[in-house]
This record gives C-alpha cells, sequence and structure tokens, in this order.
C-alpha cells in the first residue's frame, strides 16, 4: 500500500526483530503499525498457518479504533440533530463491520494456531462470559516455540512481517 504511493515499504528488506526506530523517521512507528493492520488485509481468508501476537492485537487495535470513531461519531451526530451525517456514518460503521469480519476471524485462527490451538477454539467464546475471557486468555498467551502443526514460528521468519 505504502509503495503505491511513491514510497518504499518500510518492511521490505528488514529482518523481523529490527523494528524502526523513532529518530529515524518520527513516523515509522505509525507506518509499522499500519504495515501490521494492512498485513492482515492482505491474508483476506487466511485461515492456514499462524500469526503472532502483534499481528492480531495491532489489526484488532486499530479495527476498534475505526469502529468507535464510525459508531460514535455517527451516534453523535445522529442524536445532536444531524441525522443524515449521523446515518451515513452508522452506514459505513455497518459496512466495515461486515467487511472486516472475514479477515478479524482469519486473523483470530491463526493466532490460536500460533498457540497450537484448533481455530474451532473460537468458539468457545459463544459460552457467555467464560467462553470470551478464555479466548481473550488464549490470543493473549506467547507463541508455540518453534514448529508446530500449523507452521513455522512466525517470530522466527525474516519475511513474516511483508506478508
Amino acid at each position: 500500500m505504502l509503495a503505491a504511493i511513491g514510497e518504499p515499504n518500510l518492511l521490505q528488506n528488514r529482518s523481523f526483530l529490527s523494528l524502526p526506530t523513532a529518530s529515524a523517521d518520527p513516523n515509522a512507528e505509525w507506518r509499522m503499525n499500519m504495515e501490521w493492520y494492512l498485513m492482515v488485509l492482505r491474508k483476506y481468508a487466511e485461515f492456514n498457518g499462524r500469526a503472532r501476537r502483534k499481528e492480531y492485537w495491532m489489526y484488532t487495535l486499530v479495527t476498534l479504533i475505526i469502529c468507535v470513531v464510525l459508531y460514535g461519531g455517527g451516534f453523535a451526530a445522529f442524536f445532536s440533530g444531524q441525522r443524515a451525517v449521523g446515518g451515513t456514518l452508522i452506514g459505513l460503521y455497518v459496512l466495515y463491520a461486515l467487511a472486516t469480519f472475514i479477515p478479524s476471524l482469519a486473523c483470530a485462527v491463526r493466532r490460536l494456531h500460533d498457540t497450537n490451538k484448533s481455530g474451532w477454539w473460537i468458539l468457545i467464546s459463544l459460552v457467555p462470559i467464560l467462553g470470551g475471557i478464555w479466548v481473550i486468555v488464549l490470543l493473549a498467551i506467547d507463541s508455540d516455540p518453534g514448529v508446530n502443526q500449523y507452521g513455522p514460528n512466525p517470530k522466527l521468519l525474516p519475511s513474516a512481517v511483508t506478508g
């Protein structure tokens, strides 16, 4: 995406463990975080393989921010009398939520694979209260070290960031 606007991909030829520093470019960290988000969207319906914690949580954070801005802005505009703007923002929220449902599910399944759990564990979230808490715990625990049945550890792959 960044290469399309004339800038080189920040993650090209970059070791997975060497993150950009703020001294090199003040926007490098922000761009790096957006690259994690865009990587999930590029893997739109890829349920195979593994996803690092950072990949999952950066995607989740950006998605949450976008949803809160669209829904909150729509709600505020709707009830402050600007019903057309509010309705438009709520409509954009619904479209965004529908468009990102499959990538969100795929990233969560790949994250579960990284902890050596089947993607079907995502269904435990349907159990009221405790199921959701358990899925959050599973998504937050560290990777299974080395190779597991779902592939190599993405922390050890230099090309894992470029998707």
